[in-house]
C-alpha cells in the first residue's frame, strides 16, 4: 500500500513537471504583454517548493521504498526456511536493481525538467540584461511562470519599458535643444538661477527672407530653410558651438556655454568661416536645380552673460541673458549696411590668434548704445 502511494506520487509529480514544461512555451503567446503573475487563481509553485518536491522525489521517496522493500523481504526470509530464504534474497536483489534503475532514470528526467524550469528563465533573463547593457531598450524577456522568477521577469520588463520611455524622452528632448544642453540639464548641472560665464555669441540671419517667402511655396520654403539650418548647425557644432534657438530665419548660437570651452572666440569665428563655405556649396547645388542663391549675415561678439533656464514655472528654456547677446544681434544687423557677410566685434577680435584675416571698419553706432562699436570684417 505504501509503495503504491509513493509510486503514484512519483508518477503524478512526473506528469505535472512534464506538462508544465510544455505549456510554459505557450505562455508568452497567450500573454504577449506579460501579466502572467497577476492572473487570479493561477497555481503558484514557488522555487523553494519546486526544489523541495524534486528532492523528495529523487532522494527521500526512493530510499524509503528501497528500505520498505528490504524490510519486507528480510521479514519474509526470517520466517521461511533456508531454501525459501535464498529465493527471497534473490528477489530482493533483483527488486533493488530494478527500482534503482527506474529511480535513476526517473530522477534524471525529473531533475532535467525542474532544473530547466529554473535555469531556462534565468538564462533568458541574463541574455535580456546583456542586451540592455548594449543599449537596447526594446528587448523583452518572456514570462513563463508565476513563481519568484516570473515576478522577477515581470519587474525586469517593467524596468526596461521605463528605460525605453526615458530614452525616448531623452532623444526627443535632444531634438528640441542641443545634446550638450540636454545632458547638462538632465545631469542637474544647469542652475535654475543661471551661471555667469564668458562666452561668444553668434547670430546668423538670411537676407531678403520676406521677399523669398512671398515668392515661393511655403512647403518649399520650409524644406529649404531646414536644409540651410542643417548645413549651418553642422558648421557650428563642428567647432564646439551650440545652437540655442532658431527664430524664423535667424540662428542664435553660443560657444563656451553651458559646457566650458577654451578658445571659444576663435572657435566661433572659424565656425563663421565654415558657415560661409557651406552656404557657397549649398548655393552651388541650388543653382544646379535652377534655384536662386541665398545670402546671410553673421555677427560675432564675446562677453559675460548669464546662462541658465529662463521662463515661467510651467515652461523653461535654456537661454543667454546679457548685453553681449543684444550686441551680437546688432552686429549681425550691420552686415547688410556695411556690405560684409561676417562681422566680428573688437572684443572677439582681441581674443583671436594669428591666421585669421580681419579688416577693421569704421566705428558705427548701433541701436540702444551711446558709444560707437568697433567691428571687423572677416576676410
Amino acid at each position: 500500500m505504501f509503495g503504491t502511494l509513493m509510486a503514484g506520487s512519483l508518477a503524478v509529480a512526473t506528469v505535472f513537471f512534464v506538462v508544465e514544461h510544455h505549456w510554459r512555451a505557450a505562455l508568452p503567446t497567450l500573454f504577449p504583454e506579460g501579466g502572467v503573475t497577476e492572473v487570479a487563481g493561477a497555481p503558484r509553485l514557488s522555487v523553494r517548493a519546486r526544489l523541495l518536491v524534486i528532492f523528495l522525489l529523487i532522494s527521500v521517496i526512493p530510499i524509503a521504498m528501497l528500505g520498505i522493500m528490504a524490510y519486507n523481504h528480510a521479514v519474509g526470509a526470517l520466517a521461511a526456511g533456508p531454501a525459501r530464504a535464498d529465493a527471497i534474497m534473490r528477489n530482493l536483489v533483483m527488486g533493488i536493481a530494478f527500482l534503482g534503475a527506474v529511480g535513476i532514470l526517473a530522477s534524471i528526467r525529473l531533475a532535467w525538467f525542474v532544473s530547466g524550469s529554473v535555469a531556462g528563465p534565468l538564462g533568458s533573463l541574463e541574455r535580456a540584461m546583456m542586451e540592455v547593457e548594449r543599449g537596447r531598450f526594446d528587448v523583452r524577456c518572456p514570462v513563463v511562470s508565476t513563481d519568484e522568477i516570473g515576478r522577477l521577469t515581470e519587474g525586469f520588463n517593467r524596468m526596461v519599458r521605463g528605460l525605453h520611455e526615458r530614452e525616448f524622452l531623452r532623444e526627443t528632448f535632444g531634438k528640441y535643444v542641443s545634446q550638450e544642453i540636454r545632458d547638462e540639464i538632465l545631469a542637474g548641472r544647469v542652475a535654475l538661477e543661471g551661471q555667469v560665464r564668458e562666452a561668444t555669441i553668434l547670430f546668423a540671419d538670411l537676407r531678403d527672407f520676406t521677399t523669398w517667402v512671398e515668392a515661393n511655396d511655403p512647403r518649399e520654403v520650409v524644406r529649404d530653410l531646414n536644409a540651410y539650418f542643417t548645413e549651418m548647425e553642422a558648421a557650428i557644432r563642428g567647432h564646439g558651438g551650440l545652437v540655442l534657438q532658431y527664430i524664423g530665419d535667424e540662428i542664435e548660437a553660443v560657444f563656451g556655454a553651458p559646457v566650458a570651452q577654451s578658445g571659444h572666440a576663435e572657435a566661433a569665428v572659424r565656425a563663421a568661416l565654415e558657415m560661409r563655405a557651406r552656404l557657397a556649396a549649398w548655393n552651388a547645388a541650388r543653382a544646379r536645380s535652377g534655384k536662386p542663391p541665398l545670402r546671410h549675415g553673421i555677427g560675432v561678439h564675446t562677453g559675460t552673460v548669464v546662462a541658465g533656464n529662463i521662463g515661467s514655472s510651467e515652461r523653461l528654456a535654456y537661454a543667454l541673458v546679457g548685453d553681449p547677446v543684444n550686441l551680437a544681434s546688432r552686429i549681425q544687423g550691420l552686415t547688410k549696411e556695411l556690405a560684409a557677410d561676417v562681422l566680428v566685434s573688437s572684443t572677439t577680435r582681441d581674443r583671436l590668434g594669428d591666421g585669421l584675416a580681419l579688416r577693421r571698419l569704421p566705428a558705427v553706432k548701433v541701436k540702444g548704445r551711446e558709444a560707437e562699436v568697433e567691428v571687423y570684417a572677416l576676410g
